[in-house]
């Protein structure tokens, strides 16, 4: 597949109104300082369309292949946690020194400043119970979880972490990823959307094979039109 942010660097300059995001960037790919600002870039470029899509990664041949440092799951979520901090204090206009178990920036300049105020959304990918969920309580804007049979049960798991961290459930946007089989209906597409609002999800995204060729954009443009109507 492309490259993401250059991908959506493309789209934002071909488009007017639609948000731009990576579902999702995995936060070993890029120094937390440059993710930052290419998203920031983004941002600005775009209008203020930019979300930061970010996780711990997971596709570990593809980093091998590349020559890109793997580390173990735990320390994946350490930088993932480290990246979010650095983030929120780049997006503040904080220029104060980070130092943290993996990442130091002396000086996280972050100039121009992003469009989107208070910054762009971040959105976690993932559902792992007892970190990614934690985080994206922590620190999300927005949340990403697999059309499936536990996606109820995230949802819960996901509102007991905001209880602990004090934090309003609502506040977070409910995304779910949700495959389009090959030959896939408009309807089966409307009803899977239906299904999902009815169990707490406020935002689906389809995947579909070939995605790329004729007649999928306007596919799902015509669910788009359905569910508004």
């Amino acid at each position: 597949m492309l490259e993401g942010w250059t991908a959506l660097a493309f789209a934002a300059a071909q488009t007017e109104r639609i948000t731009l995001g990576t579902l999702v960037t995995g936060d070993h790919y890029r120094h937390p300082g440059v993710l930052v600002k290419t998203a920031t870039t983004l941002d600005v470029l775009s209008g203020g369309r930019a979300w930061l899509g970010i996780g711990a990664g997971w596709n570990e041949e593809e980093s091998r292949g590349l020559g890109i440092p793997f580390p173990s799951t735990s320390e994946r979520f350490e930088r993932l946690e480290e990246t979010l901090q650095i983030a929120l204090q780049m997006w503040a206009g904080d220029e104060s020194p980070y130092t943290g178990k993996h990442y130091h920036l002396q000086r996280p300049l972050n100039s121009p400043a992003a469009v989107r105020r208070p910054h762009p959304p971040i959105l976690i990918g993932g559902g792992g119970e007892r970190k990614t969920l934690r985080l994206v309580a922590r620190y999300a804007d927005a949340c990403n979880l697999f059309d499936g049979p536990e996606l109820p049960h995230k949802l819960d798991v996901l509102r007991e972490h905001c209880d602990r961290e004090g934090r309003d459930p609502g506040e977070i946007e409910k995304t779910a990823l949700h495959a389009l089989l090959a030959g896939a209906t408009v309807d089966q597409a409307v009803d899977a959307v239906g299904r999902l609002a009815g169990e707490g999800i406020d935002h689906v995204i389809f995947s579909r094979p070939a995605a790329h060729q004729s007649g999928a954009v306007t596919m799902l443009a015509e669910v788009v039109a359905q569910v508004k109507a």
